[in-house]
């Protein structure tokens, strides 16, 4: 859209400005966190919380320490790095260690969703920004929440599901529920991040897939495996033409019956404000009373 338009011109215009912060504006570095990319000049973090206890030469390489009450982990990165701590220093699990850009994997797998959803969407308002674009809040949330809403199965437990199998949040959830009520072994997983591409080709509803990229391979697969699309998306119902699932077109709205109010539809809007206003001093002037009554 028209934001889009105007980071990609301030994008080019800034070609020839020499400065740190030019390197990772505009587009490419919207793409690049979108996409969920290994950025350049990546940032090690930490993957406890803890205390910077040592920072030492591991044969050309640094070596920090991070301790805790309860371990102690060792990060190895590049001695050409330029460190973000001294020792002492207390950092929480995601923090840097180094300079650098955070890689969105990384931050996931030491953190948690929501921790990661914040830094896309920082990273994403400080491109914007930096160009003197604003976009609200909630459009960055909406595309994050997507980026994370997959999980990748460890362990099956006793559930049907598969090891290996990445599934949505939502199945995960519905399946270990029975699982857990009748006192047997959930499956066990962890969260993971793909870009708006990958995550808009892994969507359930092949006909939502088929509608964004690779419409060939999507439908072929599809075919070969005999899926079958349950329509509970907005996608597919907007290309087949039914009503999206949602408002009106929700399913506890589809048994009811619209039934108009002639003598409503037929009266003067102008009457219609003036009971109204009657109706509304009526219950003013009721609540009064009450006060009055109650002081008394």
């Amino acid at each position: 859209g028209e934001p889009g338009t105007q980071l990609t011109l301030r994008t080019f215009h800034a070609g020839g400005v020499a400065t740190d912060e030019d390197i990772t504006q505009g587009l490419p570095r919207v793409e690049e966190v979108f996409e969920a990319r290994t950025p350049k000049g990546k940032a090690t973090i930490s993957e406890i919380t803890g205390k910077v206890s040592k920072i030492e030469d591991n044969n050309g390489k640094w070596k920090i320490t991070v301790m805790n009450d309860v371990e102690a982990r060792e990060h190895n990165t590049s001695y050409a790095a330029r460190l973000a701590v001294e020792v002492g220093s207390e950092v929480n699990a995601g923090d840097k260690l180094t300079e650098g850009i955070i890689s969105p994997k990384e931050l996931l797998a030491v953190t948690d969703p929501i921790t990661t959803q914040e830094y896309i969407l920082k990273e994403i308002q400080k491109v914007y920004k930096s160009q003197g674009v604003d976009i609200a809040d909630k459009h960055v949330e909406v595309i994050a929440s997507r980026m994370i809403n997959k999980m990748r199965i460890t362990d099956a437990g006793d559930t049907d599901l598969v090891a290996g199998l990445t599934v949505s949040i939502r199945e995960f959830a519905n399946k270990n529920k029975p699982v857990i009520l009748e006192g047997k072994v959930p499956a066990k997983g962890y969260p993971i991040i793909l870009g708006i591409t990958k995550s808009s080709l892994e969507t359930e509803s092949f006909l939502s897939a088929a509608s964004f990229q690779e419409t060939t391979r999507v439908l072929t697969d599809a075919a070969i495996k005999g899926k079958v699309d349950e329509l509970t998306g907005l996608k597919e119902n907007v290309i087949l033409g039914k009503l999206i699932p949602a408002g009106t077109g929700a399913k506890q709205y589809s048994d009811l019956d619209i039934i108009l109010d002639k003598e409503y539809m037929n009266s003067d809007p102008s009457e219609m404000l003036e009971e109204e206003f009657i109706d509304n001093e009526d219950i003013k002037e009721e609540a009064q009373n009450k006060e009055e009554t109650t002081e008394e």
